[in-house]
């Protein structure tokens, strides 16, 4: 439910531009840490060191700062997707194989996940989203399929002897993969395992990923 706030007058450029990114940040950490109903404005005002009207000022109300730290996140972790997608077909003349392809899919959001990146606390707020998330964002991950597109015409053309049905389906199951990639589930393995497994070691899941993922649209 969205906390009226009342606005305060602006100050200077770059103070607004501070205070604006201060805001950012504190509520991304604290709603990936805590959840998004878990948090309010207040918390997230005090969190960042400014006044309790700087949310309303700079984003409208709470609903529209979550849907804006959603926004920016999954572009920035999309524009790396098909950054890596472009240099995999630049260096197979157009027709990048499976693996490449997949790669450049689950690469990005695993390094972000590393431990010791920074990015991390982003990749949390992104797994939170999928869960908790408002219905602004919840259309948006129905309907906005764009940057799957070019996942899906990539794989296509690299296996053109299955069906294009067949290649939506096994991309489907390929996003199962990432998206269960929490950690709570990561957790749950390690326990499963007896602490055979660490999710820290990014190159190695990266490589467990790949080997399952390939096998599944090689078969």
């Amino acid at each position: 439910m969205t906390e009226p706030l009342i606005h305060d007058p602006p100050a200077d450029d770059e103070a607004q531009a501070a205070t604006k990114q201060a805001v950012f940040n504190a509520a991304e950490r604290l709603f990936a840490l805590h959840g998004f109903q878990n948090v309010s404005v207040r918390d997230i005002t005090a969190a960042a060191g400014v006044n309790l009207a700087s949310v309303n000022y700079h984003f409208g109300s709470k609903d529209a700062l979550l849907f804006e730290i959603f926004r920016r996140r999954t572009s920035e972790l999309n524009r790396e997707r098909a950054r890596m997608l472009h240099e995999a077909a630049d260096r197979h003349q157009g027709k990048p194989p499976v693996r490449e392809i997949l790669e450049a899919y689950f690469a990005p959001p695993l390094r972000w996940a590393a431990p010791d990146n920074d990015r991390r606390i982003s990749v949390q707020f992104i797994i939170r989203a999928r869960s908790e998330g408002t219905e602004e964002m919840r259309e948006a991950l129905r309907n906005d399929v764009s940057h799957l597109e070019r996942f899906a015409n990539a794989l296509i053309a690299a296996r053109p002897d299955l069906p294009r049905e067949e290649v939506y389906w096994r991309l489907h199951f390929v996003l199962g993969m990432v998206h269960n990639n929490r950690f709570v589930e990561f957790d749950r393995l390690h326990h499963l395992s007896g602490g055979l497994t660490r999710e820290g070691d990014v190159a190695a899941l990266l490589r467990r990923m790949l080997d399952f993922a390939e096998a599944g649209f090689t078969a």
